[in-house]
């Protein structure tokens, strides 16, 4: 286009421009705006007036590493090594890699596409359809190139070899004017779901630092109750010792011999079943490390108390849920996503409106292409109106509005669910805690018992089998007081995960970064 025409053109140019800038300016369809949670202002239960040992508060959390309140070293050991190396976690962290792929797929299509062609063919024109044939009399008779009959195109046509070759490179480009939004609805979406995969990796992480510390906390239980049952069956070996001594003296009788063997039995059944939990848990820990079997049994084999529960657990106020749980800030994606599709939805249901171009050489020689007179070119612009389709569109808009119920309905699900877990995980701790200080009591008492027991059984006040059933009692008060603190540590575990924290620390990565989410930031 010459200077001269241009600037001819330029106020119409100008003004076209204008109006398509203006108009793509506007996305057609609903605007997200977030969903305020439906949460009550304090959490029930909290602060109970039997204060347990470990007192739950309202107060805001300040330490997200949650599993350094156990003060265990181990255990955070195995909860670092884990975030880097679990193949669940990577498989997570894959798919955010996806959806931001996805992501850059969808935001290509509101730029202009350029493409490079070049092509060679050999072609011969049929001489017997009704064109040729009407070109052929209009032409005249005569020899045709390349040996052919006389007559035919190549006669009709001068300078036409029939067949002939063709030579052609160039370039073709198009663009879709967003005039309506659609491509940018897409794009919102598309960012909406790259912030829904990484909060799913979040809460991966959060569900995987829940396992690791649930499998460490069984692990050191079972050692625990393995150290009593051990200790339960070298008391009731001294105690068939005794109770053989005292018949051979010709004290005791066949009666208190058979007891003692029969609880000899008994305490010498307990250490297998726990040894198979041991190397279960230690199994899980190594698949949790992505670790070969055994390959922590070394590091593990020396028993440990169970981790101790910290003097206070602060779980701030409900407000501040929707803030820290992953679950719940990926429903809110979810949401923003569905609410997106539906502008995408409107958007099909104006024009499209497309510029191509293309330009080139095209020659029947490869000589030929050089010459001025081979270029070639075409532009202009495409209008894509609808018109029928038997109401497909309008389907594919309620479709989408119907999902974007269905989503803000999953997201409310989602924050509904989030309290209940954390007003009995709550609930469960706090009365755990209680069970344990009577149990704990309860040893105490049994010792005294057991104690005073043998001091009868020496002077003869009492027989064996009351020795034997004190020892039980005490055995199986030592016993259930393991099991009791280990479900309390679970308990306190299980809040934690409830409150969906510890991922803003995951050693991961991705719990650093936040890229296209954000949301509750």
């Amino acid at each position: 286009m010459s200077a001269r025409l241009f600037r001819a053109r330029e106020p119409a140019i100008v003004g076209l421009m204008s109006i398509v800038g203006a108009l793509c300016g506007c996305a057609v369809g609903p605007n997200y705006s977030p969903p305020p949670p439906d949460v009550p202002s304090a959490w029930r239960g909290t602060a109970a007036p039997q204060a347990p040992l470990s007192v739950v508060s309202q107060q805001d959390v300040e330490e997200t590493d949650w599993w350094k309140s156990f003060g265990d070293p181990e255990l955070t050991s195995l909860i670092d090594r884990a975030l880097k190396a679990n193949m669940t976690v990577q498989e997570a962290v894959l798919r955010i890699e996806e959806a931001r792929g996805q992501r850059r797929v969808i935001a290509a299509a509101a730029w202009p596409s350029l493409d490079a062609n070049a092509s060679y063919a050999e072609t011969r024109i049929s001489e017997k359809t009704a064109t040729t044939s009407l070109l052929s009399a209009l032409g005249g008779s005569g020899a045709s190139s390349r040996g052919g009959a006389p007559g035919g195109v190549s006669s009709a046509l001068p300078g036409l070899q029939n067949p002939f070759s063709q030579y052609q490179y160039g370039l073709t480009g198009s663009w879709e004017i967003d005039l309506f939004g659609r491509v940018r609805r897409q794009v919102e979406a598309a960012d909406a779901n790259t912030a829904a995969a990484v909060e799913d990796s979040r809460a991966v992480q959060v569900s995987l630092m829940a396992e690791v510390a649930a499998a460490y906390i069984d692990l050191r239980s079972a050692q625990e109750q393995h150290a009593v049952s051990e200790e339960a069956a070298a008391t009731a070996r001294r105690l068939v010792q005794v109770a053989t001594d005292a018949r051979r003296a010709e004290i005791g009788d066949d009666f208190d011999v058979a007891n003692a063997r029969a609880a000899l039995e008994t305490a010498e059944a307990g250490p297998p079943p726990l040894e198979v939990e041991i190397t279960a848990d230690e199994s899980q820990l190594a698949l949790l490390l992505a670790e070969r079997p055994g390959a922590l049994d070394s590091e593990l084999e020396t028993a440990a108390t169970i981790p101790p529960l910290p003097p206070a657990v602060p779980i701030g106020l409900p407000s501040a849920l929707a803030r820290r749980r992953p679950d719940i800030r990926e429903a809110e994606a979810q949401l923003h996503a569905a609410v997106a599709q539906q502008g995408v939805a409107v958007a099909d249901l104006y024009p499209r409106v497309s510029l191509t171009a293309a330009l080139g050489l095209e020659a029947v020689t490869p000589t030929g292409l050089g010459a001025w007179a081979a270029r070639y070119f075409s532009a202009g612009p495409g209008l894509d109106l609808p018109v029928f389709d038997a109401g497909a569109r309008r389907a594919t808009v309620h479709i989408a509005d119907v999902r974007a119920k269905e989503a803000a309905v999953a997201y409310a699900q989602t924050v509904l669910a989030a309290l209940h877990e954390v007003e009995d995980a709550v609930m469960a701790y706090e009365k755990d805690q209680m069970r344990r200080g009577s149990l704990n009591a309860a040893v105490t008492q049994d010792r005294t018992a057991l104690s005073l027991a043998r001091v009868r059984y020496q002077v003869g006040s009492v027989g064996l089998a009351d020795v034997l059933h004190a020892e039980t009692e005490l055995e199986t008060a030592r016993a259930s007081l393991a099991s009791s603190t280990a479900a309390t540590a679970q308990d306190l575990v299980t809040l934690y995960k409830s409150l969906g924290g510890g991922w803003e620390n995951a050693s991961s990565g991705e719990g650093r970064l936040s890229p296209a989410a954000p949301y509750h930031e």
